[in-house]
Formats: C-alpha cells, sequence, structure tokens
C-alpha cells in the first residue's frame, strides 16, 4: 500500500521531516508544501537526506510555496500546481499529513 507522505512544517523548526523520511516505503511519495520547502534547498544537510531516499520514493513540492519562498530547489524535485496536488493524493493509496 503506497502512501503520500504531506509536510508542511519547517525542517528547523522540529523533527518531522526526519521522522518522516524514516517511515518512507519503496512506492511512497514525500510532498513538501508550506514551510517544509525549505527543505528542498540544495546544500543543505536536509536536501541531502532527500537527495540519499534512491529512486523508489517520489519527492513533489508545491510550486506556489516555492516561489513565495524564492527558493531553486535540486532537479530531482517535482514541482506541482494545487490540481497537481489533487491528482497526487487520488494515485496514492493513502495520505497521510504531518500536523
Amino acid at each position: 500500500m503506497t502512501t503520500l507522505h504531506v509536510l508542511s512544517s519547517s525542517p528547523y523548526s522540529d523533527d518531522r521531516l526526519g521522522s518522516c523520511l524514516r517511515l518512507l516505503g519503496n512506492g511512497d511519495g514525500l510532498l513538501l508544501c508550506g514551510d517544509a520547502t525549505y527543505a528542498s534547498q540544495p546544500g543543505t544537510l536536509h536536501a541531502q537526506s532527500l537527495s540519499a531516499l534512491g529512486a523508489g520514493i517520489a519527492l513533489f513540492a508545491l510550486q506556489e510555496d516555492i516561489q513565495a519562498r524564492g527558493l531553486q530547489p535540486a532537479d530531482d524535485l517535482q514541482q506541482i500546481d494545487y490540481p497537481g496536488f489533487v491528482a497526487l493524493a487520488a494515485r496514492f493509496d493513502k495520505v497521510n499529513s504531518w500536523l
């Protein structure tokens, strides 16, 4: 059963990103939105952790949140819009929001 993990909290405010990364399984997806998009900044430990996940985990970020923060994420992070978010939610068996 695949899961889309939705993370919105800053990786600098708590350890939800680390907890989420430990639970990701092959075929799962991770969507960064809100302040969680700061984890996508190249050159940070958070971005290195995301890059180390490998091909079995799909990485996404809300394009609007990336642009609002003026970020330039790595190429392996697929930017999506809100209709794309809805499509992702339908693509995976479950959605887990890390509140």
